[in-house]
């Protein structure tokens, strides 16, 4: 099978000849300092830079790693769009938003119009052209920040979380904003090309928002992105845990659901069904511990009857190549998922 025909079949219970092996990109970044070295290209510059950003992600899977493509590296391009600054950032370090663009809910209607023809958005967009256009059953993943995440770095997250409570209808509308824009960011990678969408929610997690806010600001706002946005496989990453929504996730209408390495996968499989389990492998261990060690986890999420193998979040910069192909290697050696 190829990469592409494998995550497919995975993320819609198909027959497979064994568990994809992925890292999608965005907040889930999988390109590392030794991808930079190997390449001569190296970030900020490669935030900004279709081509750059494309060869890349294509270094990572040509050089053993991630059975994928995936742009962008970062969670801030959507923030940046909207009217927040972002700091690129260096080699070392991530980019990130410094100042907000609007100080509470209610300025909402303040931010700027989503354009995906300028600017990041307009990079990341080529980028997957770019990728597609060379891909050979390849999958290529389009990330996108989820709703209650960009909110929090649009108004001071602080001051997001106080306004869900005082001011729920003002954080429905700049919900609402925000969402449309994610729409329109999504129909355009899909419309380059994207393979998959992975919408990542670090801040709309249960662990913060509790159930009711959960149920009431992140479901309905991921499902309005997901239903709009034509792509083969739909992906949910959502941090941190989650027992406290275990009853929600099962409205979420994704191929696919990935998770921290705190959540046991056994315990969360009967909360998301029709759903591929994905992750949850630690991004700790796979950033400073021996690859036999990274093998041996890799193997054991599979066990424990994670679909799709891929890090349970971000990995650390300084992640030793080697870890992350002893993972794709241990992937190779899993098998077929058991039904």
């Amino acid at each position: 099978m190829t990469p592409l025909e494998r995550l497919c079949g995975a993320a819609h219970g198909g027959v497979v000849d064994r568990p994809p092996c992925i890292c999608p990109g965005g907040m889930m970044n999988g390109v590392v300092e030794d991808v930079m070295l190997k390449t001569g290209i190296y970030w900020p510059k490669a935030h900004c830079d279709a081509q750059m950003m494309a060869d890349l992600s294509r270094a990572l899977y040509e050089s053993g790693g991630f059975e994928n493509y995936g742009v962008p590296f970062c969670m801030t391009v959507e923030a940046e769009a909207l009217g927040a600054e972002a700091d690129m950032g260096g080699c070392e370090v991530e980019p990130h938003v410094v100042r907000p663009a609007i100080a509470s809910c209610a300025e909402a209607d303040r931010l700027k119009p989503f354009d995906v023809t300028k600017g990041r958005a307009a990079a990341v967009v080529e980028a997957v052209r770019i990728l597609k256009l060379r891909s050979t059953g390849v999958p290529v993943i389009g990330n996108i920040t989820g709703p209650v995440s960009v909110a929090g770095t649009l108004v001071d997250m602080s001051v997001f979380l106080n306004d869900m409570r005082r001011h729920p209808d003002e954080c429905a509308h700049l919900l609402d904003i925000i969402t449309d824009a994610l729409i329109i960011y999504g129909r355009a990678m899909a419309e380059a090309g994207a393979d998959a969408i992975c919408v990542a929610e670090p801040s709309g997690t249960g662990e913060i928002l509790g159930a009711k806010r959960f149920r009431e600001f992140t479901v309905p706002y991921i499902n309005r992105l997901l239903d709009a946005i034509d792509v083969p496989v739909k992906i949910v990453h959502i941090c941190g845990k989650l027992r406290a929504v275990y009853e929600e996730l099962g409205a979420l209408r994704c191929d696919a659901f990935s998770f921290d390495a705190m959540v046991n996968a056994r315990e969360i499989r009967p909360y998301i069904p029709g759903k591929a389990v994905m992750g949850n492998v630690s991004t700790h261990a796979i950033g400073t511990m021996p690859e036999d060690k990274v093998r041996a986890l890799t193997l054991n999420a599979r066990e424990m009857g994670v679909d799709i193998l891929a890090p349970a979040c971000g990995l650390p910069l300084s992640t030793p190549l080697g870890n992350i192909r002893a993972m794709v290697e241990a992937a190779k050696c899993a098998g077929a998922p058991q039904a």
